[in-house]
């Protein structure tokens, strides 16, 4: 398996640290700055980009053209960007690699964002968005979860609500390095990958918490799913790097899943930080992780 040199991974570290300070940033900032980043990303040619109203909701479909995917199977997927950002176009790459690795068509969404909009708009969002792909021909067992970071957490507390209200649920779903606990904060790797992770940090996760939750002076145990019953969930794939402070919220979401009877598959990534699926296009283990995202989702549709 090709790997990245030491030499390379610090020297891309330094740059990520250097420019990823979610902290001290605006959020007017954060979205103009992921506006200018979409622009420069690669595009793709072997792939249909569509727009999709969902509701009040826009959306966009990534449709690979060879070989033409399956048409009542689908990946729906949450976007990261800590609540307060996150678009379909800053979203496109990535998705378009998962669509052509999974050889899936990929419905990504923008629900409502913080601090605009705070909870429960998010997660209100995707659900509607779940209920939506229902509603239009698609079925449970055709349709797999996708997210990253507070996209994960959004499958992951939907997941959990839909199977509460008694709803089926889709085939499975890939976390990629998801917040399993946003109410708590208290994973060791927060502490022990500190020094190490030049994406994300324990500042930055409590102003994710403090931009959705507002001025709730109770917060909705939702927003703790690790601490959640996870029983009858539908299979998981999480994936996580070694170097992130978000390295727990994954560790002891697999523990206690599996305990849980749920069949759930950690992949922990060697000298890797939170979500570096985005370079792929230079990092050949973000290209092998996304790789293994198409295996599994294939591996739940072809059931």
């Amino acid at each position: 398996m090709e790997k990245t040199s030491i030499e390379q991974l610090a020297m891309i570290k330094n740059y990520l640290n250097q420019t990823n300070q979610f902290e001290s940033r605006s959020v007017e900032q954060i979205r103009q700055e992921m506006a200018e980043t979409a622009s420069s990303l690669p595009s793709h040619s072997d792939v249909k980009v569509e727009p999709a109203i969902i509701g009040s909701m826009r959306g966009e479909w990534i449709i690979p053209m060879q070989p033409v995917p399956p048409q009542h199977e689908v990946i729906l997927y949450f976007h990261g960007g800590g609540f307060i950002a996150g678009t379909c176009e800053f979203y496109r790459n990535l998705a378009t690699r998962i669509a052509k690795a999974s050889g899936t068509k990929i419905l990504t969404i923008e629900y409502r964002l913080a601090p605009e909009y705070p909870y429960p708009a998010a997660n209100e969002d995707c659900i509607e968005a779940y209920q939506w792909l229902l509603a239009n021909g698609y079925s449970a067992n055709g349709i797999v979860f996708g997210g990253d970071s507070v996209g994960a957490s959004l499958a992951l507390m939907t997941l959990i609500s839909l199977r509460n209200e008694g709803r089926e649920l889709p085939a499975g779903a890939f976390l990629i390095s998801p917040h399993t606990d946003l109410v708590h904060l208290d994973g060791e790797s927060y502490q022990s990958r500190a020094l190490l992770d030049p994406t994300s940090s324990l500042e930055g996760s409590k102003r994710i918490l403090n931009a959705y939750v507002g001025t709730c002076s109770e917060l909705d145990p939702i927003l703790s799913p690790l601490r959640m019953g996870l029983q009858g969930l539908p299979e998981l794939l999480v994936q996580v790097g070694d170097h992130e402070v978000l390295l727990s919220d994954s560790t002891r979401l697999t523990e206690r899943a599996k305990a849980a009877g749920v069949q759930v598959e950690l992949e922990i990534w060697e000298n890797m930080w939170s979500v570096f699926h985005f370079l792929a296009y230079m990092l050949p283990e973000a290209q092998q992780a996304i790789m293994k995202i198409g295996k599994f989702v294939r591996g739940k549709l072809d059931q």
